[in-house]
């Protein structure tokens, strides 16, 4: 995943990206990854709904969210956020909330894929795609 290309928005003091990433342990247990499911239209509509309520809520200039599905491994990017704001403590506290608001509200699940020994068989692994969402 890749961030999109920044175009420079002149009422915007502050941009903010996060990457969410997966870590190599999921309850003490190394991993390889996480596969990650998704009723995709549902996610697709509750992603642009968290957006577009952070965009009134904390006054924002522009907010791009991406959430991969599929398999991803550790140490790569699930969650891609960019917040545009005035100021930075809006635009810090915007990519707070609309974290914490995508984990309570959209349909996308995570199946950790342990290792068994150093092992994953390819026919666990899906195609990757993402689920994302963006408000101007």
């Amino acid at each position: 995943m890749e961030a999109p290309k920044l175009n420079a928005d002149v009422s915007a003091g502050a941009i903010v990206d996060f990457w969410g990433t997966v870590r190599d342990l999921e309850d003490g247990r190394e991993i390889e990854g996480i596969d990650y499911e998704a009723h995709e239209a549902m996610a697709t509509h509750q992603l642009q709904s968290v957006a577009d309520k952070a965009m009134s809520k904390f006054l924002l200039e522009g907010v791009i969210v991406h959430h991969r599905v599929g398999f991803v491994s550790a140490g790569e990017a699930s969650l891609f956020l960019q917040v545009k704001a005035g100021h930075r403590q809006a635009a810090f506290e915007a990519s707070e909330w609309i974290v914490d608001e995508l984990k309570r509200k959209v349909p996308i699940w995570k199946h950790p894929k342990f290792r068994a020994g150093e092992r994953i068989t390819k026919s666990e692994r899906k195609p990757e795609s993402a689920i994302p969402a963006t408000v101007k």
